[in-house]
């Protein structure tokens, strides 16, 4: 049996460079300036990781968690940020079916 790991790997480490929801809080992060850009996370224990999705959750409730209603500088960010990793991962084979496959 095996067992969940009790550190994080990194998002750089992830598959397709961390298109999961722990990549997603990350990149937030990023955007919102909750840790720098090169923190990959790598090690957090994910009681850290959950506390930074609170923290990200709290920036995301200034904004009604809408993508237009950030202000100029952070949806430029986020477009930056996101647009990279997404490019990225399609290009090492990410098609974001695994996100999306329950949706049809």
């Amino acid at each position: 049996m095996s067992r969940r790991p009790d550190k994080y790997i990194g998002i750089d480490k992830e598959i397709y460079g961390g298109m999961t929801m722990i990549g997603k809080i990350i990149r937030d992060a990023w955007v919102f300036g909750l840790i720098e850009e090169t923190q990959t996370c790598e090690g957090w224990n994910f009681a850290g990781i959950d506390a930074l999705l609170d923290k990200v959750n709290k920036e995301w409730d200034k904004y009604g968690c809408l993508f237009s209603h950030l202000p100029p500088e952070l949806r430029e960010r986020h477009e930056r940020i996101h647009g990279a990793a997404i490019t990225a991962a399609k290009a090492a084979g990410w098609s974001g079916e695994l996100e999306t496959g329950d949706e049809v």
